[in-house]
């Protein structure tokens, strides 16, 4: 197929887009927008029709704020053609596909526009994750046949994947590409891989969050929180209840099937008990929050001033022990002393007259006090986005042994410190969060007596408490972001292996709050 060709033909040519949910309605608008006339189709009677309405309500607040002009969305809306059949659309030239993430219908719906478009049309899937190679298996021009994917909310979300089959064309990628940009998107080209670039990285974000709910180390409101404050601008929880956790789960288990079963992409039971419960999320007005209301926010908790109950010492090299040995002496947190300072030390922290406020290297706080010897521990996550920003939510753990004064002394510093402590685990009755991890420890060892010891470690290490599990997070998302050319340059760790130390930065010098989260927020 001829690229110039190409391109001609799809110069504010007709589009037809078949799917009117929340997806295919957002393709529509954004080729309406740019001038295209566009035919919208739903195999549910109705649903295109209410589509449109839905739109025609969405474009007349956005005149109400002054976003665009009413003319403009007039226009935007006349272009927009709902229809009953498919054979109204036989003169379009781009055919976008946004139905149900499922293999069989979607090579179903795509052999019968062969016979409904003319042979120069392009045929292009919305799919997530399905293979693109698949869907073309049976097409009588395979050819013309290219992954299309949008990310949710398609107006806001500039990252359009297009994505290659063994049989597409290249000029027909090319031709899409052109498109997107034409369209206001920023294309990136994907081989037909499982989860393409984007789902594929962001499978570890949402596993280890399903995670570590099934764990109970955590509410979804404060691992939100948590992971809000390090950059992300919507967290997992939330961000899964736009998406819908039908479609989630869909594209968990369509990845988890494609990669032969790899365990770093299980599906979780937290997330299937919610569909199987028909709690979706936004859509069907509630998932792990209710809607209109979204995600509270976190209780405000009042810390008294930390008590400076002996010499106090900054333990380590860099920027966070620098800030913290500026913020305790210029706070006057050890009183009319000034802080000292051990740079040549195995751990960053504070150690507060014996007590130890230790920066996560992904070790509980329980590990670290039997290990040390010293009882009063307490682990904190790395801030990502500390000193710049401060006030986030932080999240922390005490050592199970710790005293019930250390308990409240913990989350006090980090409040200090200017942060939001956030408790991970369980809550300690005295205050504090206790760190479960040490108290089950003998019943683990029992349980797991007969198990290989390369397994145990790793179930181990997936246990840990929140201290650590989001710096895993992120280094699980700075692995797959290597093996799809997002996450720089260096060698990715082992496969089903864990960072066993914090991560600081990635190999190409940016910090989790630097990395691109558009790739991430909100996606589908």
């Amino acid at each position: 197929m001829d690229s110039e060709r190409s391109m001609t033909s799809l110069n504010n040519a007709p589009v037809l887009v078949v799917g009117a949910g929340i997806m295919g309605a957002g393709i529509a608008q954004v080729a309406a927008q740019v001038g295209h006339p566009v035919f919208l189709f739903d195999m549910r009677e109705g649903a295109a029709a209410q589509a449109k309405s839905k739109l025609t309500a969405t474009l007349d607040g956005l005149v109400a704020k002054g976003k665009i002009a009413a003319e403009a969305a007039a226009a935007t809306l006349a272009r927009i053609e709902p229809i009953d059949a498919l054979d109204a659309a036989a003169s379009a030239a781009l055919v976008v596909e946004a139905i149900v993430e499922n293999l069989d219908a979607k090579r179903g719906l795509f052999r019968q526009l062969e016979s409904v478009v003319g042979e120069a049309a392009i045929l292009a899937s919305n799919t997530s994750s399905i293979s693109v190679t698949a869907i073309a298996n049976g097409l009588q021009r395979p050819e013309r046949f290219v992954g299309m994917h949008f990310f949710n909310p398609v107006p806001q979300m500039k990252l359009v994947e297009v994505v290659s089959g063994l049989q597409t064309d290249a000029a027909v990628a090319q031709a899409i590409e052109a498109l997107s940009v034409a369209w206001g998107k920023v294309p990136v080209h994907a081989r037909s891989t499982p989860g393409f670039i984007v789902n594929r990285i962001a499978r570890p974000y949402y596993a280890e969050t399903l995670a570590l709910l099934q764990e109970q180390a955590a509410t979804p409101q404060r691992l939100d929180a948590c992971l809000k404050a390090a950059g992300f601008r919507m967290g997992p929880c939330e961000l899964m209840d736009l998406i819908g956790h039908d479609t989630n789960f869909a594209v968990t288990n369509s990845v988890f099937e494609a990669n032969f079963g790899d365990k770093r992409y299980v599906p979780s039971l937290v997330q299937r008990e919610l569909v199987d419960g028909g709690l979706l999320g936004r859509k069907s007005g509630r998932g792990f929050y209710t809607y209109p209301e979204g995600t509270p926010a976190l209780p405000a908790t009042v810390h008294e001033a930390p008590l400076a109950v002996g010499p106090v010492t900054v333990h380590g090299d860099g920027e966070i022990a620098d800030r913290l040995e500026e913020i305790v002496a210029q706070g006057g947190l050890c009183g009319d002393a000034v802080p000292s300072r051990q740079r040549q030390s195995a751990w960053v922290g504070l150690d507060i007259g014996g007590a130890r406020l230790v920066l996560t290297d992904g070790r509980t706080a329980g590990e670290i006090a039997a290990r040390e010897g010293v009882a009063d521990v307490a682990v904190f996550d790395r801030p990502m986005l500390w000193p710049a920003a401060t006030g986030g939510a932080l999240a922390y753990a005490v050592a199970a042994l710790a005293s019930a004064a250390w308990g409240q002394q913990a989350p006090a510093w980090l409040a200090a410190l200017g942060f939001a402590p956030v408790p991970g685990r369980c809550a300690r009755a005295g205050g504090g969060a206790h760190d479960c991890h040490a108290d089950q420890r003998g019943r683990r060892r029992r349980a797991t007596r007969r198990v290989h010891p390369r397994r145990r470690r790793c179930r181990d290490e997936a246990r840990r408490q929140l201290p650590g599990r989001a710096v895993r997070v992120a280094g699980a998302l700075e692995r797959c972001g290597r093996h799809a050319g997002a996450g720089g340059a260096g060698r990715a760790l082992p496969r089903g292996t864990l960072p066993h130390q914090p991560l600081a930065q990635t190999a190409a010098g940016m910090t989790l709050a630097e990395l691109p989260t558009h790739l991430f927020n909100p996606i589908s």
